[in-house]
């Protein structure tokens, strides 16, 4: 753990530590600023269960480095930050301004990291304790990370999935926002799934309903768990199905250990939401199953898989039972999770979201800074033209941008 104390004129004296991991950090001094956010992958629990489980480790490319800023024995603010040698398990792909840095004869790596590891889940922002000047904090802690970096020869500082209001504050302080796009439910004051299906055009609506009556006929139960109504011994199945995901689609991507999901027990099961599908009179067996977290009027798709195909089985547990649980249960926001060609046309609309960029060398930074407005002027017409081809009947249903 390194330590600066930082007395500057205008603010009271502080002191800035870098914390190797989540357990150096008082957990519920941590959560009292963690707690009120919408997002609940900032929480104590899912970022000291991602390095206890070997999840998160230097030898995988994520060395933690949290920055965390205190009066006195006060923690008034922290940021989990991680020093990366890749840019693997992000989800922003960043590799063309590797490619460009090397054809400039610029180190990028290692590089800072600001999200939660594996999650490219809209909310990233500093953890502010509440009575704290937000600005004066945000600026000691901005500058905290350039000297950081600056001292231990790290090429940029990148924030990603950050929430838009922390967006609009950190961009004032020099960092270049790059806009992607995730897809992205939200509830439209729907009182049922039908009431939701209303919203498309009739080829569409009939293609979901009978996407929905194939699973039934296969005879196929699907039930939907929730916190303590989750069996113990159903955890080890989440990574067995995470896993299967990962060997059949996306090699070399499975970041989590099974430790993680059983670790998930007891103290973060109160998040968590798990779509579970098993053939009738065999519920101890379940064949697929997908993983989802609830915090509030939120919703993430995590991870899911299955280990027999059934036709329409992934529609079915990872968008249909999730949004029909979703407007039972007063969720406004569902997050799928990564990935989108299927889900635009169930009821997913591309939804803007963004990183946030800072290089420490002048070249990078210039270039990054000249065209990053035209990077962003193509994302917005992609987003668009998407959006104006998605088989919905209610022009009304509005996708900021």
């Amino acid at each position: 753990m390194k330590e600066q104390i930082l007395a500057q004129k205008q603010y009271p004296y502080y002191t800035i530590r870098w914390c190797e991991k989540m357990a150096d950090i008082p957990q519920s001094a941590w959560n009292a600023m963690a707690l009120p956010l919408k997002t609940p992958f900032l929480e104590w629990e899912w970022l000291h269960n991602l390095e206890t489980s070997g999840s998160v480790k230097p030898r995988a490319g994520w060395q933690s480095c949290h920055l965390t800023v205190w009066r006195d024995n006060n923690l008034v603010a922290g940021a989990p930050l991680y020093i990366k040698g890749h840019s693997y398990g992000e989800f922003v792909f960043d590799h063309q301004w590797a490619d460009l840095a090397y054809r400039l004869g610029i180190q990028y790596y290692p590089k800072l990291l600001g999200m939660t590891p594996f999650t490219p889940a809209v909310g990233y922002r500093f953890l502010i304790a509440e009575g704290e000047n937000e600005l004066q904090i945000t600026e000691l802690m901005v500058n905290a990370i350039d000297h950081f970096c600056i001292n231990n020869k790290l090429s940029g500082c990148n924030f990603l999935f950050v929430d838009p209001q922390w967006k609009e504050l950190i961009s004032q302080l020099g960092y270049s926002a790059w806009m992607h796009h995730s897809y992205i439910w939200s509830d439209q004051n729907f009182h049922n799934f039908e009431d939701f299906l209303k919203i498309f055009k009739s080829n569409q609506r009939k293609n979901i309903k009978r996407e929905r009556k194939v699973v039934e006929k296969a005879g196929l139960i699907l039930k939907t768990l929730v916190g303590d109504e989750i069996p113990h011994y159903l955890y080890p199945y989440i990574y067995r199905f995470y896993s299967s995901t990962c060997d059949k689609f996306y090699w070399g991507s499975k970041y989590l250990t099974k430790k993680f999901f059983e670790q998930l027990y007891p103290n973060y099961s109160h998040r968590l939401m798990l779509a579970v599908v098993h053939r009738e009179n065999d519920d101890h067996h379940p064949v697929a199953m997908s993983f989802c977290v609830r915090k509030g009027e939120n919703l993430y798709g995590r991870y899911w898989g299955c280990l027999e195909e059934y036709d329409s089985l992934h529609f079915e547990t990872c968008y249909y039972k999730p949004i029909e649980w979703a407007i039972a249960h007063g969720v406004k926001m569902y997050d799928p999770g990564a990935g989108g060609s299927h889900k635009r046309r169930r009821g997913f609309p591309a939804t803007p979201n963004y990183s946030l960029h800072r290089f420490y060398h002048p070249r990078m930074n210039t270039i990054l800074n000249h065209y990053i407005d035209e990077i962003n002027m193509a994302t917005e017409e992609e987003i668009r033209a998407i959006n104006e081809d998605l088989p919905f009947n209610k022009k009304e249903i509005k996708i900021e941008i």
